[in-house]
């Protein structure tokens, strides 16, 4: 990967503006040799690691078998009804049994639980339901397994899946949920777990 080119906004800052040269520009990417039509999957990683989010347990139950991930890739769709949507890759061991059960929650991580958001990541190897061992979990509406003391928990029906590429984008009806208002979120951005609390 290469950095060597600036980029000036059009329409964002120009003559009379207060902008530093700094300001002024962006720093592109150069596309990889071969790579057609856009980026290479390397550098959009390298950009994509830019965006800060919330992490999240993404849950699921059918039958006695758990099975959960870890994510970032999740968003609210509609509240009409209330609905969101979960991009699953579909080698995770949950993508299966979401589309078998038609059931997952969304536990939306506080910054006190980032071991929770490693240990469903695959660190130290925890595969399975063994990721569930050691921290609460209990249900509500549809069953899927809610994570105790997450900052937000969604419960959700799946209504419809689209498949893309690698990935499933799930969507799903949220019919119910629970928060813990007093807790501070857990971010992740540019390849670490962040605490604004510890910031």
């Amino acid at each position: 990967m290469t950095v060597d080119h600036d980029f000036r906004l059009p329409g964002k800052i120009g003559p009379g503006s207060h902008a530093s040269d700094e300001e002024r520009s962006l720093t592109l990417m150069d596309r990889d040799t071969g790579d057609a039509g856009g980026i290479s999957a390397r550098n959009y990683r390298a950009l994509m690691r830019h965006q800060a989010g919330a992490v999240a347990i993404v849950a699921t139950i059918a039958g006695d078998v758990r099975a959960g991930l870890t994510a970032t890739a999740f968003s609210s769709l509609s509240d009409q009804p209330p609905t969101l949507l979960v991009c699953v890759q579909r080698k995770a061991g949950a993508h299966d049994i979401i589309a078998q059960s038609k059931v997952f929650s969304v536990n939306i991580l506080a910054a006190d639980q980032q071991n929770v958001a490693m240990r469903f990541s695959g660190h130290g190897g925890a595969r399975g339901a063994v990721r569930f061992d050691g921290h609460g979990w209990g249900r509500l509406k549809t069953g899927a397994p809610v994570l105790d003391h997450a900052l937000a928990v969604l419960d959700c029906e799946l209504v419809e899946s689209h498949g893309f590429t690698t990935h499933t984008i799930f969507i799903g009806r949220v019919v119910d949920g629970a928060t813990r208002s007093e807790a501070q979120p857990l971010l992740y951005f540019r390849g670490d777990y962040w605490n604004l609390g510890e910031r």
